[in-house]
């Protein structure tokens, strides 16, 4: 996927979760576009590396740094580094995640708190320190009508209640909210924030659901477009809200999904 390369053009993004999957896509969709771009990662620092030197050969530029999004000292670090190496950040992705599933009756505390953690708190701690860069610095004219751009990574799960995944999807409905409230507050800063809830994506995440032809066929039943989706369906997506194209859209949730959420199980009447 190409863009206008000064789409983009001088701004400096953050992409957390950044060395697989939809965290991948999405920093390489924004780079493309002309963003300079850091790959945030966990442990996986070869792949993260390895996403860096594919970037810069295509003349962009990107840098990867490792922090665990849940502690707090770690993130102001990353920001640190971030600033030394860009100077500033214009566009934070909060796409950090993870699952640890089990029934309800036997989750263990050590396994709500790690999931919580990680997709909701470690979200609030990065778009913490983002915040307070773009208020310090301020619109930027020449490179973006916005003093700033937050895009959280939720899921259909916001919406979905789903059985055997309560941490998780209890952490997605808590982004909803954190995304809408800080879009309220911080809308007269001129500073946009707003979700992207992708549906089925093929990722390591879950590639159960989607691997053999058995779990896809069944999988394909929740979605009316009919085929699954893939990590750079996303991107693009983050492309547009990082953009000024989306100027006037603040607060929303971009359901990319192939229909999941219009509850296909009733197309033929419930």
């Amino acid at each position: 996927m190409s863009y206008p390369p000064f789409l983009l053009q001088g701004q400096k993004a953050l992409v957390t979760g950044a060395s697989s999957g939809i965290g991948e896509a999405s920093a390489r969709c924004l780079a493309r576009a002309g963003a300079s771009v850091v790959i945030n990662y966990h442990s996986e620092k070869e792949e993260a590396e390895k996403i860096v030197r594919d970037i810069t050969s295509e003349g962009g530029e990107a840098i990867a740094i490792g922090a665990n999004v849940a502690k707090e000292e770690e993130v102001r670090s990353m920001f640190d580094r971030m600033f030394r190496e860009f100077g500033t950040i214009d566009i934070l992705v909060n796409n950090a995640g993870l699952q640890k599933d089990s029934p309800f009756v036997e989750m263990t505390l050590d396994a709500w708190n790690l999931v919580i953690g990680i997709n909701l708190t470690g979200q609030f701690l990065c778009a913490r320190e983002a915040v307070r860069e773009f208020l310090r610095r301020g619109v930027r004219p020449a490179i973006s009508s916005a003093a700033g751009k937050i895009i959280c990574m939720s899921s259909v799960h916001q919406t979905i209640p789903w059985a055997g995944h309560v941490n998780y999807a209890t952490s997605k409905g808590g982004i909803d909210m954190l995304m809408k409230s800080m879009a309220q507050e911080l809308a007269p800063r001129k500073i946009r924030v707003n979700s992207i809830a992708p549906g089925a994506i093929e990722t390591h995440i879950n590639t159960a659901a989607w691997n053999t032809p058995d779990a896809r066929d069944k999988l394909l039943q929740l979605i009316p477009s009919g085929r699954v989706g893939v990590p750079e369906d996303i991107g693009k997506a983050v492309v547009w809200l990082a953009s000024d194209d989306s100027d006037y859209v603040n607060g929303a949730t971009l359901f990319v999904d192939g229909g999941m959420t219009l509850y296909p199980g009733f197309a033929k009447g419930g």
